[in-house]
């Protein structure tokens, strides 16, 4: 018997491996480079979309998945505090006469654009 063939009806190749020819495949792993949201989608995935999860890891496309949801929160939750600071006014002039009042306003709206991100685009 031969050691490897290739399959013609769907373009695979296989390796003899004692009585067995097992195909021959490979992962093409893309560098995980996801952060905080990318970490969170991937947990959701797990425990909520096991099927999803399994498909993407499988096919080799949960890491450039997970990255692209990564890059698209981080846009989104920029995008919603600078439109959320425009609407309520909050300015460089505020952090240098209250810098409390700046830093809780802040923070309260990067809070409110995270949970938007979060419903939106990672546990979606």
């Amino acid at each position: 018997m031969k050691k490897h063939i290739y399959d013609e009806s769907n373009g695979l190749s296989y390796t003899l491996h004692g009585d067995y020819y097992l195909p021959d495949l490979a992962v093409n792993e893309e560098e995980p480079t996801y952060g905080k949201y990318g970490m969170l989608r991937k947990q959701f995935l797990k425990e909520h979309k096991p099927a999803r999860y399994q498909y993407l890891l499988m096919t080799g496309e949960l890491t450039g998945h997970l990255n692209q949801v990564d890059r698209d929160a981080r846009e989104q939750v920029e995008t919603l505090v600078k439109q959320m600071t425009e609407e309520q006014g909050i300015t460089e002039q505020l952090k240098k006469q209250d810098l409390m009042k700046w830093v809780g306003v802040m923070n309260n709206i990067k809070a409110c654009a995270e949970e938007i991100v979060l419903k939106e685009i990672v546990y979606m």
